[in-house]
């Protein structure tokens, strides 16, 4: 083999070992566990539900599904439900949805109800908006990821298409206790012109962005690689009465690295957070779990037939998701 094959040989063996994408996430990040209100523009706007005008479900007649995208009123391209509300006439309307990937025109006639009023007949939503946690902010390019899995729709289910987001100051006002196999939830007051920083993703792992807020830099905690997570005593971080971040004893039951979002399965153990809550709550989505002095994971999920049980993420998954949307 002469040296030029030989070059030719070591130029493909080396394009072939190098990785699609380097990630470049910190191995040191800001410790969250704030709690903060989430509101998120979707892309289109969907059709959620039907309600009937004059004792018929008109839209629901003429053809419409929950779940389809609105594109269009009458020719006119729509951005929000304010341009699809002046975009509508009385009479002889063209609607074309998103359905399936496919555009569909679909016919409706308003009908005037008793009040003299023109009904739709149809629910829309083009935002979404709620309550999480922040997980972490990586000091290296200020992004931050929170909740643990994507924000969807929900009455389809379906993962929402954002346009744009942001999160906001959030306070935590009570407690809905976790009770009978049902999860409870936190209740909060938010001021959404307290911004936290923009919404860039909405992704399986979680919602991620940039952060725009000054923060503690002393507050960094190192990564934790999959690897390192085990069995055993942890503790999550989170936020149960104002903007206290409290943290709180759980038991790591089981890893299953091959799972999606749901790579840790643990139990509440702290007797204060499960007087306070019964167990895992809406709104701790996102809440950071420390083990032996590092970030790994982020909780997701609760098991809606045990409370005191939930899920979490690896915290790695998040950070690599994130550092794609930086």
């Amino acid at each position: 083999m002469n040296f030029k094959n030989k070059l030719l040989n070591l130029l493909l063996f080396t394009l072939f070992i190098i990785p699609n994408f380097v990630f470049a996430y910190s191995n040191q990040v800001v410790l969250g566990g704030d709690s903060i209100g989430i509101e998120v523009k979707s892309t289109y706007i969907t059709i959620v539900g039907f309600y009937k005008v004059e004792n018929k479900y008109i839209a629901k007649e003429a053809g419409f599904q929950t779940g389809d995208k609105v594109l269009k009123v009458n020719g006119e391209e729509i951005d929000d439900i304010h341009d699809m509300t002046n975009s509508i006439q009385e009479k002889n309307n063209t609607i074309t949805v998103l359905r399936d990937e496919k555009e569909k025109d679909i016919k409706l006639n308003l009908v005037k109800d008793d009040a003299g009023v023109y009904k739709t007949g149809l629910y829309v939503k083009d935002k979404i908006s709620g309550i999480g946690t922040l997980t972490y902010i990586d000091p290296g390019n200020n992004v931050f990821g929170a909740l643990g899995h994507e924000i969807s729709e929900s009455s389809t289910l379906e993962k929402v298409e954002i346009k744009d987001g942001k999160i906001f100051y959030s306070n935590i006002t009570g407690i809905k206790k976790s009770s009978g196999g049902n999860p409870g939830e936190k209740n909060a007051t938010f001021n959404s012109n307290d911004i936290f920083g923009t919404i860039k993703a909405n992704e399986v792992s979680g919602i991620f962005g940039h952060y725009q807020k000054e923060y503690d830099e002393s507050n960094l905690i190192e990564v934790a690689e999959e690897t390192e997570v085990h069995e055993g005593k942890a503790y999550i971080r989170t936020v149960v009465e104002k903007n206290k971040i409290e943290e709180f004893e759980i038991n790591i039951t089981k890893i299953n690295a091959d799972s999606g979002v749901k790579n840790i399965l643990f139990e509440v153990t702290d007797e204060e957070l499960l007087e306070k809550t019964s167990g895992i709550v809406s709104g701790m989505s996102g809440s950071p779990i420390i083990q032996d002095d590092k970030l790994v994971a982020a909780v997701t999920h609760v098991v809606v037939s045990d409370p005191m049980k939930g899920y979490g993420i690896f915290i790695t998954t998040m950070l690599e998701e994130g550092d794609k949307n930086s």
